[in-house]
């Protein structure tokens, strides 16, 4: 099986990676969202020390990556999962996150789909099911798209609040 184009669009970033999330759930048969739905807390850390020794080498060359989040409140426990494990997991990594209450980005232009944007040249999109099951990448370089998803992602950055404030409602 190949890499994933976001893992090697990480590895040879510069400058930036920007990665915006709106789904309220995501791979509903995922053993780790099942472990900790029934209550087996586990590091996420240590469960997924590829993705985190990935992200900390990056953010450790001086690539600022910045994750946000769309969010329903009440969030659904799967995004209370994400939230419960985005300390030890991205914070502790290097990312910086921030959530936004769907409510509060009404007035917000929002791309349909999650996507990445690797140093404002280069755009991944995530594409899930309807049930939230991820099905594949499409990577896309151009710079004029990059530009137009970065701007709508900085307005969402903008008006999120930080992870370390956020409190799920």
């Amino acid at each position: 099986m190949s890499e994933p184009v976001v893992h090697g669009l990480l590895r040879s970033a510069k400058h930036s990676a920007i990665h915006l999330e709106l789904r309220d759930s995501y791979t509903p048969d995922d053993p780790d969202w099942i472990d900790w739905r029934e209550g087996r807390r586990f590091d996420p850390a240590q469960r997924w020390h590829e993705w985190f020794t990935l992200v900390s080498e990056t953010t450790a060359r001086g690539v600022q990556m910045r994750r946000a989040r769309i969010v329903s409140e009440p969030v659904t426990d799967y995004i209370q999962f994400e939230y419960d494990v985005t300390a030890g997991h991205n914070i502790a990594a290097g990312e910086q996150v921030r959530w936004l209450p769907r409510r509060q980005a009404w007035d917000l232009l929002i791309p349909a789909c999650d996507f990445w944007i690797f140093d404002n040249e280069v755009v991944v999109l995530n594409v899930f099911d309807g049930n939230g099951d991820w099905v594949t990448e499409e990577r896309h370089d151009d710079p004029a798209v990059a530009a137009r998803l970065a701007d709508a992602f900085d307005e969402i950055w903008d008006r999120a609040t930080n992870h370390e404030v956020y409190r799920p409602a």
